[in-house]
């Protein structure tokens, strides 16, 4: 069964093709659209086993950029597949499913509204995931479409972590809770870092760092989340590219009230203008602080301390949540490319029962790899995401 993939921005669309059977897999292409709405926008199309194509010219909306995907697909030069008819079909990601959606979902009129209902607590990402459904009703109509929810895998998280101490009135009037994200990346990381240690994952106790330019830390106790490090929204948790993470909140209405700032501005403020790129005002591109790192830029090196030291104190923290650990997992793409940050987060970590490996790591670069000491009672691992494919196996599974 060939099924679209995609993963719908406010501006851009990333794409897959994968040929799904109940045994295996096949990639046939990926890609993404850019700069849609702009006075010129971009098509990178990379088929498998064929030259990769490029388009640049208006794309005016997520339709436009659909069908231009399309027709890439099924191009006698650059394409994979002879007709649109042999999409059997579309599975898409969700940044938010709020407390609707513990699993993936076929799409119908209710889970239209039901995303739509939660555009004012995901206003940049559920709506661009909606365009993608309605664009796909135009281009393939008939065709199924699924919906994959980044927050589904955290909805196991019992009401002792996901609630806040706040007045419970706005839980039960709001829905104003810890949802978690990057889910999709944690549930697949953690089942492929169980068989890569040899771990019962429905006997385990995992954390999975997903570390990005946005990124979180989940504990994963059986298989299933127990606690993560975003909460209501994104911007919880870890230091990241411009998102400042946990923050006393008074420190906020301080600065607001001081700067005359409104709400719009303190939220532009935590999640555009904070993190890494805050603290240095250098950039939210960990490449770019680690160079400046090596050049001896003191508030550099204060921001990579910062944000290596983050990932440690949820390490701990939900090592003592879940009564131990037995590995931990890094994915992402600082997660999966940088052994200075897998090396500094791991050190110390010996009254866990963690020995580190480093030379191992030094390579781990793209490769699914176990980077502890084989006499380490806690393993650690390196993992190449693939919400992809996740999304891809939930489509073919519901539409199957």
């Amino acid at each position: 069964m060939v099924i679209l993939v995609l993963n719908c921005g406010s501006s851009s669309i990333k794409y897959q093709v994968i040929d799904m059977s109940d045994a295996s897999s096949e990639l046939l292409a990926k890609g993404i659209v850019e700069r849609i709405g702009l006075s010129e926008g971009d098509l990178i199309h990379k088929p498998v086993g064929k030259q990769p194509f490029e388009l640049r010219q208006p794309i005016p909306d997520h339709t436009t950029g659909i069908e231009l995907v399309m027709q890439a697909l099924t191009d006698s030069e650059h394409g994979v597949i002879a007709s649109l008819d042999e999409v059997k079909a579309v599975g898409h990601r969700v940044a938010h499913g709020g407390e609707f959606f513990p699993a993936s979902a076929l799409v119908d009129e209710d889970v239209k509204e039901k995303i739509r209902s939660l555009c004012q607590i995901a206003p940049l990402h559920n709506p661009a995931s909606l365009e993608g459904i309605h664009a796909i009703e135009k281009v393939l109509p008939g065709v199924p479409q699924v919906t994959v929810f980044d927050t589904s895998f955290h909805q196991t998280i019992p009401a002792v972590n996901y609630l806040f101490a706040l007045p419970y009135a706005y839980y039960e009037k709001y829905r104003v809770r810890k949802y978690g994200f990057h889910g999709t990346s944690h549930k697949y990381v953690a089942r492929v870092g169980a068989e890569l240690a040899g771990l019962d994952l429905a006997d385990s106790k995992i954390i999975t760092c997903h570390i990005g330019n946005g990124g979180s830390v989940t504990a994963v106790l059986n298989g299933k989340s127990y606690d993560t490090s975003m909460g209501f929204s994104p911007l919880d948790g870890l230091v990241m590219g411009t998102r400042c993470g946990s923050v006393d909140a008074s420190a906020i209405t301080f600065i607001g009230a001081k700067e005359g700032m409104s709400y719009a501005e303190l939220d532009t403020m935590m999640n555009k203008k904070s993190g890494v790129m805050g603290l240095t005002n250098l950039s939210s591109d960990m490449r770019d602080i680690d160079r400046a790192y090596d050049e001896g830029n003191e508030r550099a090196i204060l921001a990579r301390d910062m944000y290596y030291g983050r990932i440690k104190k949820f390490i701990g923290e939900y090592a003592a949540e879940m009564g131990g650990v037995d590995l931990i997992v890094f994915t992402g793409g600082v997660g999966e490319n940088s052994a200075e940050m897998r090396e500094s987060v791991c050190s110390n970590m010996e009254f866990l029962g963690l020995t580190f490996d480093a030379e191992a790591n030094k390579g781990a670069r793209g490769v699914d790899k176990i980077l502890s000491a084989a006499d380490s009672k806690v393993k650690v691992a390196v993992v190449s995401t693939n919400e992809e494919l996740v999304i891809a196996t939930d489509t073919y599974n519901l539409v199957k």
